[in-house]
């Protein structure tokens, strides 16, 4: 996965998030910051095809809405996946460094659990919840998909911790409607939280709905890589290796060498400006994105907003704000008025995928 490099932290109490490198505070087992509040600290980690981020997380009682919890991440680092033979060696890395011994572990990873073992290709190492349980001496081990994490821990944004790409003209009808998050890396993931007393969160493999190329450029380009009458999902182009495959069809087409063979390599070129077909890619990228995005509004009617997650977009964001971006979400022909009504806010993830699923946890636990 494409990675900026910048790790976040949530603020005490809900004040949003606070820009930092790593957070290395560790606390003795079963301690919290907030007097008086038994619950214990959940052990939580989002794990990728490159990266394992882990986390311990405590839950403080907020002081102005007595029965709302706030999630305080005391420990974190991140992890390369290549680098140790399992989660459960990463697991034991981080405990036996930060001298925690939590009892419950929330796992947000992509794909999804069946028959007991999570399935996704992209994971370097079998997880199985059950086994990790063994091999760690966990009470609990509970997965959920990692965008359904990612869309758990909007909940806890601060405004100032977003990017505004597309600000809407006038206030949308519903400011608490459904929110969707959308993220490329790997793969490209997508999830919706649905407003509520108790909020819901849709886990969804919209990442493999049918890419919708429009009649010249996007079709010549795509015909460089897939034969006639193929499924082409959305996550082939809005992905990292997809922007990879963009980049290499364009080279094809105009007859020049390769000279970027990694996406952040693409990403760099294009930023700067330095190579004509890594731009025109980064620009075909974010028109699919933004049709793509688009589409999920009005399939969820997403007045709550939606958020574009992903260091990868946090660091390309001046390219972003000046592609194609917003016009093609906005181009949905009678659809274009609702769509003027809904935010598109960019955030880089970092730690999210650990606090969603830390809280997911602890809600889960509450009900």
């Amino acid at each position: 996965m494409i990675d900026s490099g910048r790790e976040y932290c949530v603020a005490p109490h809900g004040h949003g998030l606070c820009g930092v490198d790593h957070v290395t505070e560790a606390m003795p087992p079963g301690t919290l910051r907030s007097p008086g509040n038994e619950r214990q600290p959940v052990l939580a980690a989002d794990v990728g095809g490159t990266n394992a981020r882990i986390g311990l997380v405590a839950f403080a009682e907020r002081h102005d809405l007595p029965g709302s919890l706030v999630p305080e991440i005391v420990a974190y680092r991140v992890y390369t996946c290549d680098e140790y033979a399992g989660l459960d060696a990463i697991v034991r890395a981080f405990c036996h460094e930060h001298a925690v011994k939590p009892r419950r572990f929330a796992l947000a990873c992509a794909g999804f659990l069946h028959d007991g073992c999570v399935v996704n290709s992209h994971l370097r190492w079998p997880i199985e919840p059950v086994r990790l349980e063994q091999a760690l001496s966990l009470d609990e081990v509970s997965v959920l998909n990692d965008f359904e994490a990612l869309a758990h821990a909007t909940a806890h944004l601060h405004e100032s911790s977003v990017m505004p790409l597309h600000v809407p003209r006038h206030a949308a009808g519903d400011i608490q409607g459904p929110v969707v998050v959308v993220g490329p890396g790997t793969g490209l993931g997508v999830a919706v939280r649905l407003p509520g007393a108790r909020p819901q969160v849709l886990a969804t493999e919209a990442g493999h709905i049918q890419l919708a190329a429009r009649v010249g450029r996007e079709q010549q380009v795509l015909a460089q890589w897939v034969p006639a009458d193929t499924h082409v999902p959305y996550d082939h182009v809005l992905s990292g290796p997809g922007l990879l495959r963009l980049y290499q069809a364009l080279c094809r087409l105009e007859g020049r060498p390769v000279a970027c063979h990694a996406p952040a390599a693409i990403v760099a070129a294009a930023c700067a400006g330095e190579d004509a077909q890594a731009m025109e890619a980064l620009q075909l990228f974010c028109g699919w994105l933004g049709s793509f995005a688009g589409d999920l509004a009005m399939l969820y009617g997403a007045t709550g907003g939606i958020y574009l997650a992903g260091g990868f977009l946090s660091r390309m964001f001046a390219f972003l704000e000046n592609s194609a971006f917003v016009s093609r979400f906005l181009d949905k022909g009678v659809m274009s008025p609702f769509l003027q009504t809904v935010p598109v806010q960019v955030v880089d993830h970092a730690q999210l995928g650990v606090i969603g699923a830390a809280s997911w946890l602890m809600e889960r636990s509450r009900h």
